[in-house]
């Protein structure tokens, strides 16, 4: 999978197969207290240390925006991030996973992925693949797990349910020709562009590529993808 190692600046690896972002991105928490930190604690210097653009949703959307957080490489190079829109979810909405209610929590979030070819890891002693849309759904589809808590799930038994899920979410990004995968072109910059989509229990998940050099993941829940356009962000610090 051209997906390669993304480096937490928290979290120093989840799943086995990519060290990824931080927690609020794409490691789901592991316990009661995890999750996203509060706004309060939130801060834009990370989105402005990036060397490429970060997208959100377009100006069609007019509620709340909110920084999340970045991932970085070992030498502290930003390498992709999120940002989020709508309700700010927590792992403990009210929403039970599989039945007919609507969530209480409508929010979509948009991951940004800079586009890197191989390249040699900061220390020099090995190849970091290179990041691809693979690595957008991938963290796209891992972060959805950070807000997911199945019903009548037992707190214990939530560590080995994320550690199968973010199995899941590899392979399916590793597979986006596969069959869980439709095609959905949304717009960017103001360009219908294709993207791969797949819905689940948990909520939907898409990703695809601009023409700036960087991917772009998202997922969300109780909010349609069909309905929603991504732009460049002019000004991150519209999201503090």
């Amino acid at each position: 999978m051209g997906g390669g190692p993304l480096r937490s600046d928290e979290n120093e690896e989840a799943s086995g197969h990519m060290e990824t972002t931080s927690q609020a991105v794409a490691q789901a928490p592991g316990t009661e207290g995890g999750g996203p930190l509060p706004s309060a604690r939130r801060t834009v210097d990370g989105y402005l240390l990036a060397p490429f653009p970060w997208y959100g949703l377009d100006e069609a959307f007019t509620g709340p925006r909110w920084l999340m957080q970045v991932g970085t490489a070992a030498d502290g190079a930003v390498e992709h991030g999120s940002l989020g829109h709508g309700d700010e979810p927590s792992v403990k909405n009210e929403y039970a996973v599989g039945s007919n209610d609507e969530p209480r929590e409508k929010f979509a979030v948009v991951v940004t992925v800079a586009a890197s070819p191989v390249r040699r890891s900061a220390d020099g002693t090995g190849l970091l693949e290179a990041t691809s849309v693979s690595s957008a759904a991938w963290l796209a589809g891992v972060g959805l797990l950070s807000f997911t808590w199945p019903g009548q799930m037992d707190h214990s038994l939530r560590d080995d349910w994320l550690e199968q899920q973010t199995e899941t979410a590899w392979a399916l990004a590793d597979d986006l020709s596969g069959p869980e995968w439709s095609t959905l072109s949304l717009p960017v910059d103001g360009v219908p562009t294709p993207f791969h989509y797949r819905e689940s229990e948990f909520g939907w998940v898409l990703a695809g590529s601009t023409s700036e050099g960087v991917h772009v993941g998202a997922y969300g829940r109780g909010m349609s993808a069909y309905g929603l356009g991504f732009a460049m962000i002019k000004e991150i610090k519209a999201y503090a």
